[in-house]
């Protein structure tokens, strides 16, 4: 319950500002909102390391700086979402080849570097790894201080912050290819994380792995998540991006399939692999898509809003999984997940066609466009 406290306050923050938050990154020069963002959250991980080291580390401080953090990742996040066009141009084979990088480097970090990292860290005492953190932050804050400059996009008619993030929103909602895209990972979140509930219990149950083999397990996931990252452009090029992204989901939804059938640990490894790697596409190609087609002004209310949607359904993807386990059998939840990704993928597959895709670049290339979204 501490941890589910803990980390439920580090979501809060897109629940309740997410898109209020992408109006005032509209409103915002970009690169500086990143680095003072992560200049801050340096400054504010000196507290729990303080505590840690003084003995007196609590839950509701940990909420609390868990809930701030989060805070500060919505500003980071939807401020890097939206810089990246600005800096490429909104060139979308510039955006597929960065974005490609980007998923790469954080999969490699936060799936094979980081955990070791962690449990080394901790293991010299609670309050080095707050630290370490906090000074990955400021590493990273002169990192983003040190970027090119760009453009401010120009700015819209004053209007009050309720009603630009209103209509960011509905911007997302009007746009069948945006809403396409935003449909896959709000549906995608129910799914994975009811996969993610009842995973451990899964592969101890079934298939007789212990902790070490289910970090490996974890480890293969991770593995296929760079595969796809790298191979994301080829197959947007090849397929196209919407008929690649209609691939990558049917991919990740039958994986899922093949991971409750999975007789033994070496096939649910292999299914893993091969999820990881329909997400690691997917992952690259729709936020590059979704960069290249959306004006500057509207950028930062459009990524705030797909990724509120995304994170509103997480909490109803873990009750389903420990309902459905409880209820029926832990394979339950695995094979509820894999029919949610299909019925995703059948219903977005008109949405982000080949055709609305192409229709929607060509508008987003015409210079005298207008703020209306193109209902392609």
């Amino acid at each position: 319950m501490a941890l589910a406290v803990v980390t439920a306050a580090g979501t809060l923050p897109w629940l309740l500002f997410g898109v209020l938050g992408g109006a005032l990154v509209d409103r915002w020069d970009r690169r500086h909102t990143m680095w003072v963002t992560d200049g801050a959250r340096a400054l504010l991980l000196a507290v729990p390391a303080g505590a840690a080291a003084l003995d007196l580390l609590s839950i509701p401080l940990l909420a609390a700086v868990a809930f701030l953090l989060g805070l500060g990742g919505l500003f980071f996040d939807t401020a890097a979402t939206s810089y990246l066009p600005d800096l490429l141009g909104r060139d979308p084979a510039l955006l597929e080849r960065a974005n490609s990088r980007l998923r790469g480097a954080q999969t490699a970090m936060s799936g094979f570097a980081g955990p070791p990292a962690g449990s080394a860290l901790l293991a010299l005492g609670r309050a080095v790894p707050l630290l370490a953190d906090a000074v990955s932050f400021a590493l990273s804050a002169l990192l983003v201080r040190s970027l090119p400059a760009v453009p401010r996009p120009a700015p819209q008619a004053r209007e009050s912050l309720l009603r630009q993030a209103r209509a960011g929103a509905a911007y997302v909602f009007r746009d069948r290819v945006l809403l396409g895209l935003a449909l896959r990972p709000a549906v995608g979140n129910v799914a994975f994380v009811a996969v993610e509930t009842v995973l451990a219990l899964f592969a101890h149950d079934r298939l007789g792995i212990d902790t070490y083999g289910f970090g490996l397990l974890l480890t293969a996931e991770a593995t296929g998540g760079l595969l796809g990252a790298g191979i994301a452009s080829t197959l947007g090029r090849r397929l196209g991006t919407g008929t690649a992204l209609t691939c990558t989901a049917a991919i990740e939804g039958l994986a899922i399939v093949g991971l409750a059938a999975a007789p033994n640990p070496y096939v649910a490894g292999l299914a893993l692999a091969v999820c990881g790697a329909g997400m690691g596409a997917t992952m690259v190609l729709a936020p590059s898509l979704r960069q290249a087609i959306v004006p500057g002004h509207l950028m930062g209310r459009v990524a705030s809003t797909s990724r509120m949607l995304a994170m509103c359904a997480a909490p109803l993807g873990a009750f389903l999984g420990g309902w459905l386990a409880s209820a029926f059998d832990v394979r339950t939840p695995l094979y509820a997940a894999a029919g949610l990704l299909l019925t995703m993928t059948a219903v977005t597959a008109t949405m982000t066609s080949n055709r609305r895709v192409e229709a929607a670049l060509r508008a987003a290339a015409d210079p005298v466009r207008d703020s209306e979204p193109a209902l392609v």
